[in-house]
């Protein structure tokens, strides 16, 4: 369990980017099974699976420490409920992780070969746009040190910004895959043309969620 005094004691934020690099490890290990999902090597798929599953349980359990051990009279220099649900966006994400992560090991999908391409592009795009809510969650310290203002906040806004115009992007893409396996997925069957599309909206969950993560930091600098 965190030592919610001794995170608390390195910045009010601490325990929010501790527990985002339980999620980030997530996402590695996501960007891990997608290196390796070409050879469809099922057996290896489903054991960094499993390893990803294990790292979404111990950010789960990050997540529960620091809820049931904030103390209500803790000064925060943002509002208590702005703080938990940060933290509930973020632990979203590596649940999102895992739900990607699990579809890749259910079934080999050595069909629609040509399809593989363009979803692992699809995937580093979404994962792109978690690296940025990623770095401004690490920038939090900086803006505290500024009190929410000046240029770092200013750096901040710009880099949601950028974050919002990549997440757009992403659900372009999102739509031009979906109207693809529309139009030649008609030789697919049922369960494999199911799986294919929980696939691409499931990642594409991945920078939505990141967005919004994004727009929240934004927010509390909008308040300030």
């Amino acid at each position: 369990m965190l030592n919610i005094a001794r995170l608390f004691g390195k910045s009010p934020f601490a325990p929010l980017q501790s527990h985002m690099k339980k999620v980030g490890l997530c996402m590695d290990r996501l960007s891990d099974m997608f290196n390796a999902w070409p050879k469809m090597d099922m057996e290896k798929l489903e054991k960094l699976s499993n390893d990803l599953s294990r790292i979404e349980h111990e950010a789960d359990i990050s997540k529960n420490d620091i809820r049931n051990h904030l103390p209500k009279s803790l000064f925060l220099p943002i509002d208590r409920g702005h703080f938990l649900e940060i933290l509930s966006v973020q632990d979203s994400i590596a649940d999102k992780a895992e739900d990607v992560g699990i579809l890749l090991a259910l079934r080999p999908l050595e069909s629609f070969h040509h399809f593989h391409a363009d979803l692992i592009a699809f995937f580093k795009k979404n994962e792109r746009v978690f690296l940025d809510a990623k770095y401004i969650i690490a920038e939090i310290d900086e803006l505290l040190e500024s009190s929410f203002g000046g240029i770092e906040a200013e750096k901040v806004k710009t880099m949601v910004e950028q974050t919002a115009h990549k997440e757009s992007e992403t659900k372009q893409m999102q739509t031009q895959l979906m109207k693809r396996l529309f139009s030649e997925g008609s030789t697919l069957d049922t369960a494999t043309f199911h799986l294919w599309m929980c696939l691409i909206n499931e990642i594409g969950a991945i920078s939505h969620l990141s967005e919004r993560l994004a727009n929240r930091i934004r927010m509390v600098l909008e308040l300030k």
